[in-house]
């Protein structure tokens, strides 16, 4: 289906070539992943299958690809259209209809189809995606999966051979995620299409059976492999790749992985020598001291758009000085309203929001950002310059900070956040995820004394993770507390020492991360889902597999911390 052959390609915008000398072959109802760290070459790679390169996005190719007959540089958009059905990280911007219905069959319209013919295929298709219940819903009154899986069905409406996924799991919550992967692995049975995955989250992808591993680094194809056995080797941290944390376990724990015919089922790792060797790792949990000073109180906040269905329902909290402090729930569980009220883009239809005990509610957003830096979820809506430094040095000069402290406080932000390199660059030219580092930036060079962050790792390699968990934690030992909303389990264990649980608008629980991820019933209300790493210890019989979970991170993470200094 597709045939790369000493394949490179170069955007006119750069001197060296993105893509360098591929080959590779994909074969007729193959399900395979395309990873590798950011720039590494794999989005241009979707881009070159679906023809926005080099149709909208021109540079200079050499070598050959064919896709399903299709000779690149040679078939329209359109004509790659009928063979490749693209469901794109940000499922807003594909959005066309004013219903469900309508978006599903945007494509038949544009054929002609016949309208009963065209009725039938949106019933089949909104039936098999799960979305019979919300054909007359606007998408954008959907969730996160359920926006994805309207996307979904506008593609597979179409019936192409081949799928290409761009990072499908972005910016869903871990249940709903697993729902996805399930979803995407049932329609391919059903259906035996090509499917190309292009995700970083190699966790999660692997919840259902992939045939190969395509892992790029520089433009080059590095790996080509099966997951069981890229999981046996060291590619994935050579080339900047989080592997799953209970391989991370095993290997600590000296245990053999060859002996293991598949290692991509954590469920599937059972065996009297694993307990064994796990044991002596369980160690013993420090909890840090406390010595709280509130900072955020909240005392029974309600608000909702409609006064008669609230969204925020007699919320209290406080988030305590210096503190890193987790918010996870569902999409849809009211996270981000919270954050609008605390910096007062909302306001309460009834309770108090104190700071340092004094009432925030007189205060304006203005006065509310100067202690409170905000980052939303879609970096897009943030930013409005069009070069990076303009944008980094927006709010400081908006704050009358002299020109000449401005430039080194930018330049020094840009390093942390990983951007010092695309300095001069227009921020048009950069990635998703580069762009939610700029966001970032553009809020940390404020200095805020509470900063909120919304999904600061989505659309995060491992090593831009890594280095932006490693700025944060640094600026929290500096005393400024730090809020994250995050669907990310990794990140909530390693980096936060208390977990809020948000569902439907309540406040379900504040508790260790640990503890969190070890309670069936929070997992389950949260739509959250239980970290490897614990069931691992459970099937073993680890006595205490929430403590494991807890000693173990705590443990890797003084690794970390260690080894950074």
């Amino acid at each position: 289906m597709i045939e790369f052959h000493d394949f490179s390609f170069k955007y006119e915008s750069q001197a060296e070539p993105t893509l360098r000398h591929l080959n590779l072959s994909i074969q007729q109802g193959e399900k395979v992943l395309i990873m590798g760290a950011s720039g590494s070459g794999k989005s241009t790679l979707g881009k070159c299958l679906n023809g926005l390169i080099p149709q909208d996005e021109p540079g200079t190719a050499t070598g050959s690809l064919t896709v399903n007959g299709q000779v690149f540089g040679q078939a329209s958009i359109y004509d790659l259209s009928l063979d490749v059905g693209t469901v794109l990280q940000d499922t807003d911007s594909q959005f066309v209809g004013l219903t469900v219905a309508e978006d599903i069959a945007f494509s038949l319209e544009n054929e002609m189809i016949a309208q009963p013919e065209m009725r039938q295929a949106v019933d089949y298709w909104a039936q098999r995606t799960e979305l019979t219940r919300h054909l007359q819903h606007h998408p954008q009154e959907l969730s996160g999966g359920q926006k994805q899986r309207v996307t979904m069905a506008g593609v597979l409406i179409d019936e192409t051979p081949i799928l290409l996924f761009d990072e499908p799991l972005a910016n869903l919550d871990p249940q709903t995620g697993y729902d996805a992967i399930q979803m995407i692995d049932q329609l391919y049975r059903s259906q035996k299409f090509t499917t190309i995955i292009i995700e970083h989250r190699l966790e999660e992808v692997l919840a259902a059976p992939i045939d190969r591993v395509i892992l790029l680094d520089e433009g080059q194809i590095v790996a080509d492999l099966t997951p069981t056995a890229l999981l046996r080797s060291d590619l994935l941290t050579r080339y900047g790749i989080r592997e799953p944390l209970y391989i991370t376990a095993l290997k600590r724990a000296q245990i053999n992985l060859n002996q293991f015919a598949d290692l991509t089922q954590v469920d599937q790792l059972v065996a009297p020598e694993i307990t064994q060797a796990l044991a002596p790792l369980q160690g013993q949990f420090q909890a840090a001291a406390q010595h709280p000073t509130p900072l955020l109180t909240l005392r029974q906040v309600t608000f909702g758009f409609d006064p008669g269905e609230p969204v925020i329902k007699q919320i209290d909290l406080t988030v305590n000085q210096g503190e890193m402090v987790s918010l996870v729930g569902q999409n849809g569980a009211g996270k981000s309203t919270l954050s609008n009220l605390i910096t007062g883009f909302y306001q309460p239809q009834s309770g108090d929001i104190l700071w340092r005990g004094q009432s925030l509610l007189g205060d304006s957003i203005k006065e509310r950002a100067d202690k409170i830096g905000y980052v939303l979820q879609n970096s897009n809506q943030m930013l409005s310059k069009n070069m990076i430094f303009d944008e980094v040095a927006l709010g400081l000069q908006n704050r009358g900070v002299a020109p000449d402290q401005i430039e080194p406080r930018v330049w020094a932000t840009l390093r942390i956040c990983g951007l010092y390199e695309f300095r001069n660059w227009p921020i048009s030219a950069l990635s998703y995820g580069q762009k939610r580092r700029v966001a970032i930036a553009a809020i940390l060079v404020l200095e805020p004394e509470l900063l909120i962050l919304d999904e600061p790792t989505a659309g995060q390699d491992y090593r831009h993770y890594s280095e932006m968990m490693a700025f944060l934690r640094q600026l929290n030992q500096q005393g400024i507390t730090i809020l994250m909303i995050t669907h990310d389990m990794h990140l909530m264990l390693e980096n936060t020492q208390r977990t809020l649980v948000l569902t439907d608008g309540r406040l379900l629980a504040d508790e260790a991360p640990a503890a969190v991820l070890s309670s069936a019933s929070l997992v389950k209300s949260a739509s959250l889902r239980e970290t490897s790493l614990y069931r691992l210890a459970e099937n073993n019989q680890i006595s205490d597999a929430s403590g494991f979970v807890a000693a173990f991170i705590q443990q890797e993470q003084a690794e970390v911390t260690h080894g950074s200094e």
